[in-house]
């Protein structure tokens, strides 16, 4: 066993250790292992990442051309590429999720989101109106100042970047607080940051628990804007503490989102769009589709090949490319996702798949593995067919037409994706403006164009991500009328 590594804050382009001397245990969910020790940063620890963003947004950051920063973001790309390997293991590692997810997903598109909020900020273009005769108005776009940045622990890497690409393309400097749990990541890219020469202040990278150091960036008088994903729940807590302020605020929260399968579906590729949907990553991703819905003209013949397609996953450790599920986050996380299954045969519930734990190797024993599992049977407004689990389970229910799935897929408090199978083209179009979510795919889950306004409804969230409303988000705009 190797000592566990002990990491630091990054500020003003330094490393530097919590001023408190406080750490957190960092463990590997895979085998239970502390593998590195995390600062548990405090209000001081926030003031001085604070401090130092601002001073950097003063000068330089404010003051470099769009060229530049852009410049900057495909050098940070440049070298998650050539870092790839290493960046995957440690995300692996930190989060229980397979290696060859974390390579071929997770750190390519982190790359990628540099390295397409490069382009956008490059080829940006803001409105002009004319008032015949009267008047010219113009659009400016100013950067907003010191971006909080608050990061969950499913997809460290992945949002974390998704995030900060934009907040520097538009002049922004920012002070980020990933999960404490999945921190290693992070890390790295602060190195990363270091490596490429980003002027000392304009990335800062402050670990700790959201109650300490989260609400304490959250609240922070010299931060501009707030950009959180997580939960409902504390998102509902973030919203109470940066409204007072007035900040411009964009929640990414959860889901229960629906997997719609009609009877004219290509059932072969319902069924492997319907597996990804529910178990990438452990089931724990805000878009996975953990309801489905089928038509009862094919139910039996869906839910039979389904079985079957997740009886036969792979579950075990994240270092081999063949395991197709690891581990969950925690212990703690597995028991909550033990109890939904155990909520669900109280409810009436039949366990089609799983429903335990595997059988793993000594090495995996304290790991937090749970079998993928399917629940037949419950009534679709009961506790486990509507509350977000963030987990490998999934629940199958019938419906008659089309009014039926419509009142099934809308008749939850969120309102983040769906996924609609079907060959017929009109029915695709008016059930997709039907559902009361912020995306909708159709005969596809999470193929995602950049550009696309990311986000969802009622409780899964406030505001839109991607592309140029990331642009919109982390900038203020200001209209300017000439009069002619």
């Amino acid at each position: 066993m190797t000592s566990p590594r002990i990491l630091t804050n990054f500020v003003a382009g330094e490393h530097v250790p919590p001023r408190m001397g406080g750490y957190l245990d960092d463990v590997a969910p895979a085998t239970g292992a502390v593998i590195a020790r995390v600062p548990a940063s405090t209000e001081e620890d926030v003031d001085t990442a604070v401090a130092a963003a601002k001073g950097a947004f003063a000068y330089p950051w404010s003051h470099t051309s769009s060229a530049e920063r852009a410049d900057l973001l495909d050098a940070v790309a440049a070298v998650i590429d050539r870092r790839c390997d290493e960046l995957a293991e440690l995300e692996s590692r930190d989060t229980g999720k397979p290696i060859k997810l974390a390579s071929t997903v997770d750190i390519p598109r982190a790359a990628a989101n540099f390295r397409f909020f490069a382009g956008a900020v490059r080829h940006d273009a803001t409105d002009a109106h004319v008032m015949d005769g009267v008047a010219l108005n113009y659009t400016l776009r100013k950067p907003l100042g010191v971006a909080g940045l608050v990061t969950p622990w499913n997809l460290p890497i992945y949002l974390l970047s998704w995030k900060v690409a934009p907040a520097l393309a538009m002049g922004n400097t920012v002070v980020a607080k990933p999960s404490e749990m999945t921190p290693l990541t992070a890390t790295a890219l602060a190195e990363i940051f270091a490596e490429v020469g980003a002027p000392p202040g304009v990335f800062n990278v402050i670990h700790g628990t959201g109650a300490e150091a989260g609400e304490a960036i959250i609240g922070h008088e010299d931060v501009a804007a707030v950009s959180f994903t997580g939960g409902t729940k504390t998102g509902k807590r973030v919203a109470a503490v940066a409204a007072p302020a007035f900040k411009k605020l964009s929640l990414e929260l959860g889901g229960k989102n629906p997997t719609i399968v009609f009877a004219d579906a290509d059932i072969d590729e319902a069924v492997e769009g319907a597996v990804r949907a529910g178990f990438l990553n452990q089931g724990q991703v805000c878009l996975c589709g953990s309801r489905i819905l089928i038509e009862k003209k094919v139910a039996a013949r869906f839910e039979e090949a389904f079985v079957a397609r997740v009886t036969a996953m792979r579950v075990g450790d994240p270092a081999d490319p063949a395991t197709e599920l690891g581990a969950l986050i925690s212990l703690a996380h597995r028991e909550k996702v033990e109890g939904y299954i155990a909520l669900a045969k109280e409810e009436g519930g039949t366990i089609a798949a799983g429903g335990g734990r595997p059988s793993l190797p000594d090495a995996l024993a304290g790991g937090a593995f749970v079998e993928p599992t399917v629940v037949t049977g419950l009534a679709p407004t009961c506790r486990t067919a509507t509350e977000e689990i963030f987990g490998p389970v999934v629940t199958l229910h019938s419906f008659e037409d089309e009014a039926e799935a419509l009142e099934l897929a809308n008749g939850v408090r969120y309102g983040l994706c769906a996924s609609v199978w079907t060959q017929n083209l009109a029915r695709a179009h008016r059930v997709s403006a039907a559902l009361e979510t912020g995306m909708v795919w159709v005969n596809s889950w999470l193929l995602r164009d950049l550009r696309v306004p990311f986000g969802g409804m009622k409780d899964s969230g406030v505001g839109r991500e991607g592309g140029r409303y990331s642009l919109e988000f982390f900038s203020e705009s200001r209209n300017v009328c000439i009069k002619m």
